[in-house]
């Protein structure tokens, strides 16, 4: 097995075992035993149990990065784009947190420990924010002085609403066209969107 998956799976097996049984009920040696590596293989990898628990969310971040990537290639008008990468970013955080089960509460807790793995994915955000409304611009749909800064307000009032959003306090009670029309005046408002 190569270096990258063997770490792979480490990876792997410590988040299901965080989802099982919580990161703090989870040890280094729970997480060698389950993945049928030594100790010592996975001191190789990972000094703690904080390190193995941040390349946790490392991956997970990834994973949303390129589901994110694969909206933005799609063949679509850059205003629906738009839309559809901010919904699959809050949704994926979402299902996420809910899937790893007890690692909802570390999520929430953590958050700022969190903050430190998320400088990577976020600056990758913002460049795909960009490049969509780079995209709108060259199309006519939208009319944007500065493509930075509106990229990089973007990326922060969809991550300030992610916390809500996954707790359910913002648009739990709406349906899907209400939620849509709501979004959309608060994002094509400020992206000054042309009709097409």
């Amino acid at each position: 097995m190569t270096v990258s998956r063997t770490k792979a799976k480490l990876v792997d097996v410590a988040r299901q075992l965080f989802a099982k049984m919580g990161v703090e009920n989870t040890t280094m040696n729970d997480i060698a035993l389950a993945s049928k590596k030594g100790r010592r293989t996975l001191y190789t990898y990972f000094k703690s149990k904080d390190e193995i628990y941040l390349a946790v969310v490392e991956s997970e971040l990834d994973i949303l990065s390129d589901m994110m990537k694969k909206v933005s290639e799609k063949d679509m008008s850059p205003d629906k784009k738009m839309l559809e990468i901010i919904y699959t970013r809050l949704d994926a955080i979402k299902e996420v947190v809910y899937r790893n089960g007890t690692l909802r509460a570390n999520f929430f807790r953590d958050i700022w420990r969190v903050e430190k793995v998320r400088k990577k994915f976020d600056a990758k955000e913002i460049q795909l924010f960009k490049a969509v409304l780079q995209e709108g611009q060259s199309k006519g749909v939208f009319h944007i002085d500065d493509i930075d800064m509106a990229a990089a307000i973007i990326h922060y009032c969809v991550k300030g609403i992610e916390v809500p959003y996954i707790r359910g306090q913002i648009g739990a009670d709406l349906d899907d066209q209400t939620r849509n029309k709501y979004v959309s005046n608060i994002v094509f408002g400020a992206l000054h969107r042309t009709e097409i």
